[in-house]
């Protein structure tokens, strides 16, 4: 491997000028399929196989129209004033009724037609069940709270899908599309918002608030430039040079355009999710900067240190540094392909853009960068630098790192012990931790989806927020649903102790379905919201057993439930082959079997203090001021997997450059402690400033606009820092140091299988020198 990849380097070195312009024509064709096929994306994550889906599947076939996703609008009125005026009323009317026009929105008369029921009788019945529900438990001794809330009559006539608040404050207008959020076009939400939005005018005193499932796609914010800048910030610092600092930069913004790019140019055939492009940048400029840096580093020690040329030291470095780089590389598209034996096309998704960014990435730094190199020539260590390194050699650059690691040797129980101890504490509240989909309720206080939230909660209750869509079936399709069938089981469903309020929505054509409304009085990301959901489902309910009637559950809320259980049950699946799979990497790249087991017990530390500390953060709201945020909420239902295989892959770059390191010099005679020592002063200061550049990177992205982005991008930035500083840094040359010669202890009968990777390039340096002393003779 290493001698392939000195030919290719030297290649690459010598003929600069055919492999830049390749990789350039390589950006050309991606930029003519962008103007071809155009960018498209989705914010639809739809998991097959759910219940939710399901249901959601069975009406786009038998109900089409009414198999789409639902929204709302708040109108309020400033404090002690009410929207039931002449004048307001009329306002709300009309932007109902151009709601109502705007193409892809369900026009609920004509379902309520279908079902024998005029829209004022749909409504009505609704309201009657809960007036009946109401009176029934207020002769209970337990006395029970009339809900706040009642139609809204205009002219004697209950607006469909328009609720007022008992003090007259709040009006919520609900309604349904044809299609899920993610499939509409993107106009059409703004054009509802617009619709809404002419109730304001002529100084009406009305604030028309759209719900969060209106918002926009996640945005990327300039904060994530100043991850860039630091980044910029720690390689001149590393490298010494502009020009070489540069290098890095430009391989990874390379990485990210191509990759990038040709996520989008496939879109059109290919379902891409809004998060994936921002996923994709967030590793191609994290792992694209520390890839190539550490080949430019190895070049440059090899150029002051043994005193080679530029060629021959960046072939060199291509060959040894870039044999790392390959399998660290591999190791994490391994964790991020794992995510496609999930089975979730959206995460599948996700998995494959990232991976194909990775490994753009490492073909980048093997071929470009070198080709790069060939440009700058000498000049990527300026005299300055040279004179300086000839004057003070390595002990000043080094001297800490010595101190550092002699130190974690000397008191290597110590240290395991406080490691376990810190991040057990760390971990302590990821048995706490609750998944699902940021929802309003998490939103900042200044945005849209914080104040319709708020305003629906205190006016009506926090399950209007998030209502659930049932489909209701006869068990025998020859005895299609009467209107009394209809009203028994909206009044079974209204009597529920979490339901709030119920409402028809109409019937297809043959009778025999039942699509309704239903309000639970918990919010959506509630306990009791679950629970629900799942007492709905039961075939064994007092409802189903009642009414005859068979019920499916979907909607927004209950979408998020399915999936995050589904997630939830994949998850030690995929933990277990990403597991496996890099065991069997690092045992061919280390040639030992106490170093996989190692690295991956040091990485399972470091992930469950990960979340635990997102959960503190995030969930619970701690230290939320310093990251830009108002208010704790549940975890992205996919963030623990998604993370999770992004961090492992990372995790073990730092393993294999940090420990690579350690081999070669034990490869090359240091033994016990001391290839521990030498191996680590070797290489801790450039692992040190590659985390540095990754956490920058990920951390810009944690005040980002959405609140997806900002738990992805906390997780990923703690979860480097905890890995890289505290595992790789100070855990494993522990850890290293009570083992050590018996590190690489590998059973005689399983040296002869496995292949030689030569990832030190230890052959690709005795050949070298036995070229260099056989040229020397002659």
């Amino acid at each position: 491997m290493s001698t392939f990849l000195y030919k290719l380097g030297k290649t690459a070195f010598d003929r600069p000028w055919q492999f830049l312009i390749g990789w350039i024509a390589i950006v050309g064709v991606v930029i003519a399929l962008l103007a071809v096929n155009g960018i498209h994306s989705t914010s639809e994550m739809k998991i097959a196989g759910t219940e939710s889906q399901k249901v959601l599947d069975q009406l786009t076939k038998e109900l089409p129209e009414a198999s789409g996703g639902q929204a709302s609008i708040a109108f309020t009125v400033p404090e002690g004033e009410r929207l039931d005026t002449p004048e307001r009323l009329a306002l709300i009317q009309k932007a109902v009724n151009d709601v109502y026009q705007v193409d892809y929105v369900i026009n609920p008369a004509k379902l309520a037609a279908e079902a024998g029921l005029s829209a004022a009788d749909s409504s009505q019945m609704g309201a009657a069940s809960a007036q009946a529900e109401q009176g029934t438990q207020a002769s209970q001794p337990s006395t029970a709270e009339i809900p706040p809330y009642g139609p809204l009559i205009i002219d004697g006539v209950p607006v469909f899908g328009v609720m007022l608040s008992s003090d007259g404050s709040l009006a919520l207008f609900q309604f349904q599309f044809t299609e899920q959020q993610a499939s509409l076009p993107k106009s059409v939400p703004d054009a509802v918002i617009s619709a809404a939005a002419a109730a304001q005018q002529n100084n009406s005193g009305i604030t028309a608030i759209p719900s969060d499932s209106l918002k926009s796609t996640p945005a990327i914010g300039s904060t994530e430039a100043i991850g860039l800048l630091i980044a910029a910030v720690v390689l001149i610092i590393t490298l010494g040079s502009v020009v070489a600092a540069g290098l890095p930069l430009l391989t990874a913004i390379f990485g990210v355009a191509i990759s990038i790019g040709g996520a989008f140019a496939l879109s059109k055939f290919i379902p891409i999710n809004d998060i994936t492009p921002i996923l994709a940048i967030m590793i191609g400029l994290a792992v694209g900067i520390d890839y190539s840096l550490f080949i430019v580093n190895r070049q440059r020690r090899m150029i002051l240190d043994q005193g080679l040329s530029a060629r021959e030291a960046a072939s060199r470095a291509v060959g040894t540094a870039g044999s790392a780089v390959f399998f660290a590389g591999l190791t994490v598209i391994i964790a991020l392909f794992g995510m496609l034996v999930i089975g979730i096309e959206f995460l599948s998704t996700m998995a494959i853009v990232a991976g194909v960014t990775v490994f753009i990435t490492v073909l980048l730094a093997l071929t470009l960068l070198p080709a790069l190199l060939g440009l700058v020539g000498e000049r990527i260590c300026s005299t300055k630098v040279r004179m300086k390194n000839s004057s003070t050699g390595d002990k000043a650059q080094h001297g800490f790192s010595i101190r550092w690691v002699k130190g974690t040797v000397k008191f290597r129980w110590l240290i395991i012990i406080g490691v376990i101890i810190v991040l057990g504490t760390a971990a302590i509240p990821v048995a706490k931790m609750e998944l699902g989909i940021p929802s309003g309720a998490s939103a900042n206080l200044d945005t849209s989806a914080r104040q319709s939230y708020d305003a629906i909660s205190k006016g009506f209750g926090e399950g209007f927020n998030g209502p659930l869509l049932l489909v209701g079936e006869t068990k025998n399709a020859s005895e299609p649903f009467t209107p009394e069938k209809l009203g028994m089981l909206v009044q079974e469903l209204q009597m529920h102790d979490n339901v709030s309020l119920v409402t028809l929505m109409g019937v297809n054509k043959t009778g025999d379905m039942a699509i309704i409304s239903l309000i639970p009085k918990t919010g959506p990301t509630d306990l009791a919201t679950k629970e629900l959901v799942n007492d709905l489902r039961a075939p064994q309910s007092s409802i189903a057993q009642n009414t005859d009637v068979k019920l499916g559950v979907t909607g927004f809320t209950a979408i998020n439930i399915d999936m995050s259980s589904k997630l939830s049950e994949a998850f030690p699946l995929y933990v277990g082959i990403i597991v496996i799979l890099s065991i069997i990497i690092l045992l061919l790249v280390f040639r030992s079997i106490i170093v996989p087991i190692k690295a991956t017990v040091g990485f399972i530390l470091s992930i469950l203090a990960t979340f635990g500390l997102t959960t503190a953060v995030y969930q619970w709201g701690w230290l939320h001021s310093l990251f830009g945020f108002d208010t704790g909420g549940p975890l992205l239902s996919f963030m623990p997997i998604l993370v999770t295989g992004i961090l492992y892959g990372l995790a073990m770059d730092y393993q294999v450059f940090l420990v690579s390191s350690m081999r070669e010099s034990y490869v090359h005679g240091h033994r016990g402690t001391d290839s521990v020592v030498h191996g680590y002063d070797l290489a801790s200061r450039i692992v040190l400033a590659a985390a540095v550049i990754m956490v920058s990177v990920f951390a810009g992205f944690i005040f980002a606009p959405d609140a997806m982005i900002k738990q992805i991008g906390f997780a990923l930035a703690i979860g480097i820092l905890i890995d890289a500083f505290i595992v790789r840094m100070t855990l494993v040359p522990a850890v290293m140091a009570i083992f050590g010669d018996k590190a690489w202890w590998l059973p005689k009968w399983l040296d002869r299988l496995l292949p030689n990777l030569d990832v030190e390039g230890d052959k690709l340096i005795t050949a070298l020198n036995a070229q260099a002393s056989s040229n020397s003779k002659t």
